[in-house]
């Protein structure tokens, strides 16, 4: 217990990405390097895996949404690679092209994609920060 309040926070749960076509997002994702945990069709949801974690990104189908591109600023969720250059050129041959390019952080590298209705991702690494990365 926190003496702000009384609950603490333990973690991450899923963090929800609202899509157009689950089918379209879920091979957007696939290209982008992501598995499958699970696809609930009936009920508009499939999970993508992030790394051997539980929680995941929870791709939910909204009927009315379109194609858009990312407004700035926008919510991003950064997941953590070995070498987001190297991933980079992975995206790059399945299609998908960055935002910015790969860009400079203060542990590494970072690009970034957007999805068809504009949910930003971005792949970081700690190449200049090992020690704090989860292979340090």
């Amino acid at each position: 217990m926190s003496d702000k309040g009384s609950y603490e926070l333990l973690g991450f749960d899923n963090a929800l990405f609202p899509v157009g076509d689950l089918g379209e997002a879920v091979d957007f994702y696939q290209r982008a390097g992501f598995t499958v945990g699970f696809r609930l069709d009936e009920a508009g949801i499939a999970l993508l895996k992030v790394g051997g974690e539980m929680p995941g990104v929870l791709l939910r189908a909204e009927e009315a949404l379109t194609h858009r591109p990312p407004p700035w600023p926008s919510p991003r969720l950064w997941l953590e690679v070995a070498d987001a250059r190297a991933a980079a050129r992975e995206l790059a041959a399945a299609g998908i092209a960055p935002l910015d390019g790969v860009f400079p952080v203060a542990t590494g590298w970072t690009v970034e994609i957007a999805d068809p209705w504009g949910n930003v991702v971005g792949l970081t690494d700690y190449s200049k920060r090992p020690e704090l990365g989860r292979r340090s």
